[in-house]
């Protein structure tokens, strides 16, 4: 149910990590996890920063990754499959445990291959009690390869084909079901660099109208976007998951993230965003990625995801 004074309802939060990060070729965003904990907004912690909104917050810890003991072959697609199958199991199951448990998940990546298991662990406990969910996606790529459409193998180009039960069956099985999520409950916020595979994907399934590209978001604006977004997320009686990309934002602002495309969202359209979200009430999990410290030019991305898991939470400026 929606919160009438536009912050989330459920109090009780529970903080996931997931440190994995060979499913980009950039390494790095398996460190992002423990920074955004770490935080450094005027040397307060995140937990701290989401304990003076009102919230009870229970860290849970990092999920354990199955990490690879050897690079990939260059020509290996997807790769890692038997890792990345793993770790995303654990995923699931940590995330389905805390929703289970009547807690919201905060969690913290990782690249964005962990939203096969995140997704998975929300779509079952959503499933188990007989409600459909909704999914809006932030980020600058579309993640709708398939490993007969991904150049590079790299699995976190494929979390939403996966999710939406395109792939291989390893991942498209997990928590035993497929696909996670209805598409008719999918919305993508801010895409700009999409493969011609992901393009066609993405029509052929009537997915157009529920891709605000970073077109649409120049000619409509972000707050247009971002409603309808909602609005087409909302139509599934269990609410929705959030998942933010920092690459959506412009390298300008977040120059730490491993897959930068210039031309992106600005510092105040991605806080605007998610205060819509949390004014709206309806998000029922929040999860941010592809925050890369390696990478990071004064921990300005770090600083900057923990303002924003604190504006999708309900921080507002007044």
């Amino acid at each position: 149910m929606k919160n009438e004074k536009g912050n989330l309802k459920n109090k009780q939060i529970a903080l996931i990590g997931v440190p994995l990060g060979f499913g980009a070729g950039q390494p790095g965003s398996h460190l992002g996890v423990d920074a955004m904990r770490i935080g450094s907004l005027r040397g307060r912690t995140l937990e701290e920063m989401i304990r003076e909104l009102g919230y009870e917050v229970e860290d849970r810890g990092n999920v354990e990754i199955t990490r690879p003991a050897a690079t990939a072959p260059p020509d290996e697609n997807p790769k890692y499959l038997k890792e990345m199958a793993e770790s995303c199991s654990r995923t699931a199951e940590a995330v389905r445990r805390a929703l289970d448990d009547g807690r919201f998940p905060v969690i913290l990546g990782g690249d964005h291959a962990i939203a096969i298991g995140s997704v998975s662990g929300i779509a079952s406990h959503f499933r188990n009690l007989g409600r459909d969910f909704g999914l809006i996606w932030f980020d600058a790529h579309a993640d709708i390869n398939t490993p007969e459409t991904s150049g590079s193998g790299n699995i976190h180009g494929m979390p939403l084909a996966t999710i939406l039960g395109l792939g291989d069956e390893s991942l498209t099985s997990i928590e035993g079901f497929a696909p996670k999520l209805d598409k008719r409950f999918l919305a993508h916020v801010g895409g700009r660099d999409l493969d011609p595979g992901e393009k066609e994907l993405i029509h052929s399934l009537g997915l157009r109208d529920q891709f605000f590209t970073m077109s649409d978001i120049d000619k409509r604006g972000m707050q247009a976007c971002v409603s309808e977004a909602i609005a087409i997320a909302s139509r599934a009686e269990g609410g929705y998951a959030v998942t933010f990309d920092v690459d959506i934002i412009d390298p300008r602002f977040a120059p730490g993230s491993g897959t930068l495309v210039r031309g992106g969202i600005t510092y105040r359209e991605a806080h605007l965003a998610l205060e819509m979200i949390a004014e709206d009430g309806g998000m029922r999990s929040f999860e941010i990625v592809e925050v890369n410290p390696m990478i990071d030019q004064s921990n300005i991305t770090v600083e900057l995801a923990c303002e924003l898991i604190l504006s999708a939470l309900g921080k507002t400026i007044l």
